[in-house]
């Protein structure tokens, strides 16, 4: 049976004029992931290749998974154990307070809600509501937040309407690129929203992306990258304006946008601002291409070097996230390389392999750590939380950081 299909036109203008920007080959689902010592290790793969529209300016992948297989019940992603998305949500809170945003009892609904981690800073004060297709949301309920669990799709609409009534916000946060048909998604969204209702989007932000070489964020998953060009394009379409924009540090770069009917809100100058930056965006993606095939061939480099004369060197990983499953299969890593990845305590992911290899991911314990010279840091967007994290604990070796030019410190 086919896991996924073609996309041949534009997901937001439907052109298909579509330019390729590049090929990662053939890649594992990022949650595809097998017990160790399973007699069932098939992994399923697809391309990995990443387009641009020259009209919607939005850049896209050219497959579309079944939703089923990517995001199952059984989802292992939980986001209340990212420190830095739990204090992300809490400045979010404190965004729509100090503007004002919602009044007492008014509803709040996230799409993709998935523990609770968002829900949990407004619930205090006003409705909210989670829809989730994950048994995760399990643990959201018993937090007391409502919690649907489903797709977010028009079936799931109705029913809020009818039982919850319409929303002042919807948030999607770090789902919105996720969702396919996205433009059936934002009909969804304004058929739940009040009629001053606001929808907030975080979603990776393409410029950082491709400035800081973050090629390891393209996944399966992700079926749009964009920039705040391509989200006002797509935006607008539904008659619906971004009237606030601003970059946050969640997932190494991302963009939060504010958006409403037309005319309701006063249009902030930091949208103005952050679409000035956006120029040259289709130059910007061929510089970017060049650099991702350098940074493999530096990759190789640099383990050619530290491992010059050193017989017995061990190198292990820090983190699996699912950056991890395109970094290490683009560049072919195995057990042979690396010979563990290490995940915090009661991440979902231990006691399996990583998708695509037979490299075992296990609890990460410091006397397992001392035993290895050299730590590669698959979560290096955020190494310097790491790295202080584990010299405390008395990590004394190196440290390898893979992107975006892959160094030793």
């Amino acid at each position: 049976m086919k896991n996924f299909k073609y996309i041949k036109k534009c997901q937001v203008s439907g052109s298909k004029k579509l330019k390729k920007i590049l090929s990662l080959g053939s890649i594992p689902f990022v949650n595809d992931t097998h017990k160790i010592n399973s007699d069932n290790l098939i992994t399923i793969s697809a391309p990995l290749e990443l387009y641009y529209c020259p009209i919607s300016k939005l850049v896209q992948l050219n497959i579309e998974v079944d939703k089923k297989i990517l995001f199952p019940k059984s989802y292992p992603y939980t986001s209340s154990t990212t420190k830095i998305l739990r204090e992300n949500f809490s400045r979010l809170r404190n965004q729509i307070d100090k503007n004002n945003f919602l009044k007492k009892n008014d509803l709040i609904i996230d799409i993709g809600s998935n523990d609770g981690n968002l829900l949990s800073n407004f619930k205090d004060r006003y409705k909210v509501l989670g829809v989730t297709p994950e048994n995760i949301g399990k643990i959201a309920i018993k937090k007391g937040i409502p919690t649907i669990i489903d797709y977010f799709d028009t079936p799931v609409v109705k029913k809020i309407n009818k039982k919850y009534g319409k929303a002042k916000i919807i948030t999607a946060t770090n789902v919105f690129a996720h969702i396919n048909e996205v433009n059936k998604l934002i009909k969804n969204i304004k058929r739940c929203l009040v009629e001053d209702g606001i929808f907030v989007s975080e979603s990776h932000y393409l410029l950082p992306l491709i400035e800081t070489n973050q090629y390891d964020t393209i996944y399966h998953e992700h079926l749009r990258y964009y920039s705040l060009t391509s989200l006002n394009y797509l935006l607008s379409k539904h008659q619906l304006e971004i009237f606030k924009a601003e970059k946050i540090d969640t997932h190494g770069g991302s963009i939060r946008i504010y958006a409403a009917r037309k005319n309701i809100y006063k249009i902030d100058s930091s949208v103005k601002r952050i679409k000035n930056n956006e120029k040259n965006l289709e130059k910007k993606l061929l510089d970017f291409k060049d650099r991702v095939l350098n940074s493999k061939l530096e990759f190789y480099n640099l383990l050619t070097r530290i491992r010059k004369n050193k017989k017995n060197l061990k190198i292990a990983g820090i983190s699996a996230p699912s950056r991890s499953t395109t970094l290490i299969n683009y560049l072919g890593l195995d057990e042979n390389i690396i010979e563990y990845i290490f995940e915090v305590k009661g991440s979902k992911k231990i006691g399996m392999y990583l998708p695509g290899t037979k490299i075992k991911i296990i609890e990460e314990k410091i006397q397992n750590l001392k035993k290895y010279q050299y730590l590669l840091i698959f979560s290096w967007h955020i190494q310097k939380d790491i790295i202080k994290v584990l010299r405390k604990k008395g990590y004394k070796g190196k440290f390898i950081i893979p992107l975006p030019k892959p160094k030793v410190i």
